[in-house]
């Protein structure tokens, strides 16, 4: 197993995730260089300032070139390009991980851009965040506590694997590991949904014609569920698109439930109604605390 500190870390991406992660990094003493890759070079002397990075460039060769690991922290429509981009300046043996909200397309533009997914390519999702995005935002506390889902394939190299979740439970995440199909399932029904719901919720209401600007009397009700409208839209924009088979199907199920609860609400069907409350009361305090 390759020895720690890692000589070069590369981070592409570097934003709340990423800058969280190249944080955590350098406050471990994990890596001897943290490098830091992207298009915005505003952005980069930031983290540079911020003590995120130990250093950035904007050219793809300089970036990943003799680097040991490489975290890609970017929207999930640009995957691909990204990887073609890196493809000829990889170190033999480096070992690449993602941050990507939807696995399946990820394996996929990895496959596409090498014609299998390389042994030491292991998809990973931190399951982390704030309504805050970009790199003022990042913490080196970010994940601690939180879980990081790693989906291997069968051929993915023990050691890689073992690589990566080392590197994530320093920083203080709890690493579990599933099957990508699975990984899109469960997060299509219990993050993008919720998601696009706060997100149609919130864009219904915009200046409706018949109410108005009703945002000055919203509550905490409304605050606490319509939170996660601010976040960042190109990203949930590519999650939609690249785990829409996933998000459909429980929109679909969603939908036939908001169906079910109009007939109890029209009906006035008061004991339908309470034990559709009860039930959720008591599954949501089980299960959440």
């Amino acid at each position: 197993m390759r020895e720690m500190p890692f000589a070069k870390i590369t981070v592409i991406g570097v934003g709340l995730i990423g800058g969280s992660f190249a944080k955590g990094l350098k406050e471990a003493g994990l890596a001897q260089t943290v490098f830091g890759f992207g298009h915005n070079e505003s952005n980069l002397k930031k983290a540079v300032a911020l003590g995120i990075v130990d250093a950035y460039s904007t050219d793809i060769e300089t970036a990943v070139q003799d680097s040991d690991l490489i975290l890609l922290s970017v929207p999930l429509g640009v995957m691909k390009s990204l990887l073609l981009q890196m493809k000829p300046y990889l170190k033999e043996g480096v070992i690449i991980t993602d941050a990507g909200s939807a696995k399946g397309s990820v394996i996929a533009a990895v496959e596409s851009v090498f014609g299998t997914v390389p042994a030491n390519f292991v998809p990973g999702h931190p399951i982390a965040g704030k309504e805050r995005s970009g790199v003022e935002a990042a913490e080196a506390s970010l994940f601690i506590d939180h879980r990081v889902i790693l989906t291997p394939l069968e051929t993915t190299s023990i050691e890689a694997i073992q690589q990566v979740t080392q590197l994530w439970q320093v920083l203080g995440a709890n690493v579990e590991s599933m099957s990508a199909q699975q990984h899109d399932e469960i997060f299509a029904a219990t993050s993008h949904l919720p998601h696009l719901l706060a997100f149609s919720l919130v864009d219904m209401l915009n200046e409706h014609q018949e109410l108005g600007n009703v945002f000055p009397y919203t509550a905490g009700g409304f605050r606490d569920f319509t939170r996660i409208a601010s976040s960042d839209a190109i990203m949930w924009r590519d999650i939609s698109i690249e785990n829409s088979t996933a998000i459909v199907k429980w929109l679909k199920q969603y939908q036939s439930k908001i169906t079910a609860l109009t007939e109890m609400v029209e009906n006035r069907d008061s004991e339908a109604l309470q034990q559709l409350f009860v039930n959720a009361k008591q599954a949501r305090d089980k299960h959440i605390k």
